[in-house]
């Protein structure tokens, strides 16, 4: 297995100083519990918490040298360190050495919902094997630079979500990153309560093409009302070739049809003037539609369109993003839809329509849980009444809510469709476990602040029995 990183390479790109004996690390760690053998560890300090205190448990676990700022407490001092002014800025340097050791086709990933979801399914498209990609919503300013550190120099592919919810934030994201390939998912109304209008949140989105390589690609969705403005925006950043995805009659790759089975969907497509059709082994109209954008980011990667797109067939859920599970439930089972992760008022309009797709078992029933969306502002509570339309419209027959703002929601819905509210998902979890029955399909989602994987957590612990 090939060292990730040496130390003379460590210490020049960090410009730190070394001590102790001479050591090769195989990965790059920020959280001492998790710590493998031969990671290097990087003590990052917070207001709250503090990498340093726990450099010697993550030497003791294994770790092949400390990044730090500080001589930590605990440490012989022969102990292998890595001496630098500022941990994250060291962590940021040693991103930035490893994306310019590379040939690799950087990808990168923003939008605002579906970011995740994607990077997921390019790293498939792409080619498992040789493409580097972020793990799980490492997508912001100390996500990506660790990501970036963590990426074989011998990578074909590297795909990277960059996040934010305040302006300014994406623009030295990708700066670090400079991606070959920049994906827009869409540009929705989230993090209102930073932002003053949506245009504010595409504004902040375009940031990424800031960072675009010469002769890089943008990849934009068509359909969405501020296209134009990342066109404009992609243009002044120097970016000459573009395509675009969605149902527009215009976009490079159209999406004609689709249909939601119980564990994929099946899509049917035009990309530019060919038809193709193909599985995404999860289901919901949103995969059909970013995969779209992932086969045009393998296609300017060179990788086959029809090769990248059989591949989609092997993509699984990630964790809290729909994955699903089937529990023991009474006489039968219940089938459970982990979308607890986040939510905003687009993402939850699209899994309540996914919901609505599916068909409960005998007598069963599709029941939403749904605890508050973040990060809205003033129209939070207009924005969490507003479901109650497509609870209708998706036929879904039961649901329960949690928090103050999903109040709204629970005194909007028609009598014969609300569950139960509870003030969070701790109260609530036993609530919904008390009212569920064989053969419901349930949906559960909130914002990550809303923790609704309590109520998860709480119904795969009854399993088998009668709740």
């Amino acid at each position: 297995m090939t060292a990730l990183w040496i130390r003379d390479e460590a210490v020049k790109a960090t410009g730190g100083k070394t001590q102790g004996p001479d050591w090769q690390a195989f990965g790059v760690s920020i959280d001492s519990r998790t710590v493998a053998k031969g990671d290097l560890f990087v003590a990052l300090a917070g207001p709250n918490h503090d990498g340093h205190d726990h450099v010697a448990n993550a030497l003791a676990a294994g770790a092949a040298a400390a990044l730090v700022h500080k001589i930590p407490a605990g440490v012989g001092a022969d102990a292998p360190l890595v001496l630098v002014e500022d941990t994250l800025k060291g962590l940021r340097r040693l991103g930035a050495a490893s994306r310019a050791r590379t040939d690799a086709t950087i990808v990168g990933v923003t939008g605002s919902v579906g970011k995740t979801g994607t990077k997921e399914m390019l790293k498939l498209a792409l080619g498992e094997t040789s493409t580097h990609a972020s793990v799980g919503s490492f997508n912001n300013h100390w996500g990506v630079p660790l990501s970036l550190a963590r990426m074989p120099a011998e990578s074909t592919c590297a795909v990277l979500e960059l996040g934010m919810n305040h302006a300014g934030e994406i623009a030295p994201l990708t700066a670090l990153v400079r991606p070959d390939i920049a994906i827009v998912t869409t540009v929705e109304a989230v993090h209102l309560e930073f932002f003053a209008s949506t245009r504010e949140i595409a504004e902040a989105k375009a940031e990424i093409f800031s960072g675009v390589v010469k002769g890089g690609v943008a990849i934009l969705p068509r359909d969405n009302p501020y296209y134009g403005l990342l066109r404009e925006r992609a243009e002044q950043a120097g970016i000459e070739r573009f395509v675009s995805f969605g149902i527009h009659i215009d976009a490079d790759a159209r999406l004609l049809d689709f249909a939601v089975a119980q564990d994929q969907t099946l899509v049917f497509a035009m990309i530019r003037d060919k038809p193709i059709s193909y599985a995404i082994g999860v289901p919901g109209r949103p995969w059909a539609m970013n995969s779209l954008a992932v086969l045009l980011a393998a296609d300017a990667a060179g990788v086959p369109i029809a090769e990248a797109a059989a591949a989609l067939a092997r993509m699984h859920p990630p964790k809290g993003r729909g994955e699903r599970k089937t529990l023991r439930w009474g006489e039968g089972a219940i089938t459970i839809i982990d979308e607890s992760y986040n939510a905003s008022p687009v993402s939850v309009r699209a899994a309540l329509a996914t919901l609505g797709s599916l068909e409960p078992g005998k007598n069963g029933r599709r029941v939403a849980v749904l605890g508050d969306m973040l990060e809205l502002g003033e129209q939070g509570a207009a924005l969490h009444s507003g479901l109650a339309e497509q609870v209708n419209q998706f036929d879904i027959d039961l649901v329960f809510t949690a928090g103050p703002l999903m109040g709204n929601l629970h005194d909007a819905l028609q009598s014969e469709k609300k569950g139960a509210h509870a003030s969070d998902s701790s109260q609530l979890a036993p609530m919904v476990a008390a009212r569920l029955t064989a053969g419901d399909v349930v949906m559960v989602k909130g914002s990550a602040g809303s923790r609704m994987s309590r109520v998860v957590s709480h119904l795969d612990d009854l399993k088998g029995e009668n709740a």
